[in-house]
């Protein structure tokens, strides 16, 4: 139905998670990272094994505060593992991937808006073979994640990539 200023209003259901990532991003409570880096603490990292640092993927929203970027650095604090945020970069505007309509022409042009930056992987990496963790709010499509991990296999000292996202889209 329509509320009393006539804007449309939805019945949504969310999972608690679901929910604590819409307040982050749309109502902007921080608060929130501490819950969905607990609930990735619990469900996820277990799972995987020995991770060397973690990475948040690179927002595609310019915030004054990244909601990925904290998810990312309460994991870091949960696990003990480092949050390195500046190997890989968004160096390119795209448009909003649900206006490209095929997912290759999608993870193209995510590839050429991701770079490595070379000094930083040069400075924060000094042996080979670091098992890498990127941590994404939704996963939708796949599709930027899939650019981040291709861009991510072209670095020599990047050994095993896994991936964790806080919610998915249904």
């Amino acid at each position: 139905g329509y509320n009393e200023y006539g804007h449309p209003e939805f019945k949504t259901l969310r999972t608690d998670i679901g929910e604590a990532l819409f307040q982050l991003k749309y109502r902007s409570d921080f608060s929130q990272c501490a819950v969905i880096a607990q609930s990735i603490n619990d469900h996820i990292i277990p799972l995987l094994p020995l991770i060397s640092f973690i990475i948040a993927m690179p927002p595609s929203k310019i915030r004054q505060k990244q909601p990925v970027v904290e998810i990312a650095e309460a994991l870091s604090h949960l696990t003990d593992k480092p949050c390195i945020n500046d190997i890989l970069l968004k160096s390119k505007n795209t448009l909003q991937m649900k206006d490209i309509p095929d997912r290759q022409v999608r993870i193209d042009t995510l590839l050429d808006a991701f770079e490595l930056n070379s000094d930083a992987i040069a400075m924060k990496l000094p042996a080979a073979s670091y098992n890498v963790l990127i941590i994404d709010d939704l996963f939708d499509t796949g599709t930027s994640l899939e650019a981040a991990t291709r861009k991510l296999r072209e670095c020599g000292k990047i050994g095993e990539i896994f991936v964790a996202t806080a919610t998915r889209k249904v």
